[in-house]
């Protein structure tokens, strides 16, 4: 972990070393990554079935291809009822929270009596990416699965490894109360590409979303265009922003709820009281001993934790932005105060009784964000990734006459002729 201040006469160089720091894999994964989708591509459910043997050690045509919707549904009523009502209270409010996102087309006559407008439709099908082993996360199952339901995507096939053949039960308890339509036993780059091209009985998809390892993350990218993507995310962040009048343990307990992620995650403090930032460094010395995830914890925080200490928290907005955090806590009297001043955050967590966590799961809000500060240029996942806009316009004579003669000018300009002629024939026409 870092200590900053910004009084120190190298801070300024310091806190540019914080920004530029690449916390991605180190290894150069395009060629392997290449190497599986060109194989899946090529060979099909024959790849799957050797990959599968490679990295999760089953048999498909044993262990089998899909798992069943009633073995889904038969994980659901299974689950403990406290349990049960926490995975009912998510999934309720992340949906009522992007039937909100639903966007409205648009039809009207512009004073030239030219139509136009946009609708939107979701696209054919979906498919999502479930990690499986320590990182089967049934919460991103809703956070991607629901968005695309809402959307009205007819087909949302859902691809998780399951190694030796086991899943968590959880998850197809997940993916039972999201609706999701197919569940396939295959993981990895192999399984973006089996999405990406179609593989046999598992048919392509439109989008492809969902969390995964660096080469999940790689075959993303070298899939996008043939089929769209949410993002290629990185590590984990969060930055919090907080005054002394906070207590250090709950500060310390947010950082440390991104360290345990990962090695490779981020957590970043700005206070402006130097005491302050000690309790709390020492606070998250002491938690890390508690935590079953403390060795990921204090290798992510060692590696990649930061204390900033400034003058006054107004002046680390700046520097917030500089960041452009995955995850932003305002921990104070009058966050908006702070709120109106960030230009750039995945998800902004307003109080000192807004925990991240509590974002992560049952808020509403989606939990899939931009990290690496792609949140400059990017937004969480949302409704509108399952959906496309198509533009509309419709043109009378009065409406032709009004605009052609201008459209003729800019072709002519641009050395296009049959553009001109397309519009000039139907204006003689008419005349």
């Amino acid at each position: 972990m870092i200590f900053l201040d910004t009084t120190a006469p190298t801070f300024a160089v310091d806190f540019d070393t914080l920004v530029d720091a690449r916390r991605e894999a180190s290894t150069d994964l395009a060629r392997d990554v290449g190497a599986i989708i060109r194989s899946v591509r090529d060979e099909g459910e024959a790849a799957l079935r050797a990959f599968t043997s490679k990295f999760d050690r089953h048999d498909l045509d044993a262990s089998g291809w899909r798992i069943d919707s009633a073995d889904c549904t038969a994980a659901y009523q299974a689950l403990e009822p406290g349990l049960r009502n926490a995975l009912d209270l998510a999934a309720t409010r992340i949906r009522a929270y992007h039937e909100r996102q639903k966007p409205a087309d648009t039809d009207y006559r512009d004073a030239a009596g030219v139509r136009l407008g946009a609708r939107w439709r979701p696209v054919d099908a979906a498919g999502l990416y479930v990690p499986g082993g320590r990182a089967a996360y049934p919460s991103s199952l809703l956070m991607n699965a629901i968005p695309a339901k809402v959307a009205g995507v007819g087909r949302l096939a859902m691809v998780t490894p399951t190694p030796d053949g086991q899943i968590n039960p959880l998850v197809l308890a997940a993916a039972h109360l999201a609706g999701v339509d197919e569940v396939w036993r295959i993981g990895g780059a192999q399984a973006i590409a089996a999405l990406a091209y179609g593989a046999g009985r598992i048919n392509r998809v439109d989008v492809v979303t969902g969390p995964g390892n660096a080469w999940v993350a790689e075959a993303k990218r070298q899939v996008y265009g043939v089929v769209g993507i949410d993002m290629v995310a990185g590590p984990s962040e969060i930055v919090v922003v907080a005054d002394a009048k906070n207590d250090p343990e709950w500060t310390a307990a947010d950082l440390l709820s991104q360290a345990e992620h990962d090695t490779t995650t981020q957590s970043i403090l700005f206070t402006d009281d130097a005491d302050y930032a000690r309790a709390v460094a020492a606070a998250v010395d002491r938690q890390i001993g508690t935590l079953a995830t403390g060795s990921v914890a204090r290798t992510a925080w060692d590696a990649n934790g930061a204390i900033v200490v400034v003058e006054s928290l107004a002046a680390a907005m700046p520097l917030v932005d500089r960041l452009a955090p995955e995850h932003l806590q305002l921990a104070v009297d009058d966050p908006q105060a702070l709120f109106d001043q960030v230009r750039h955050a995945g998800s902004v967590f307003l109080g000192r009784h807004t925990p991240e966590a509590i974002g992560d799961y049952v808020a509403g809000p989606n939990h899939v964000l931009p990290t690496g500060r792609r949140a400059r240029f990017a937004s969480g996942l949302s409704v509108l990734d399952f959906m496309k806009r198509t533009s509309f316009l419709g043109l009378d004579e009065t409406a032709l006459a009004e605009l052609g003669p201008a459209t003729i000018a800019l072709a002519e300009a641009e050395g296009l002729p049959a553009h001109a002629r397309s519009v000039a024939l139907r204006l003689r026409t008419n005349r």
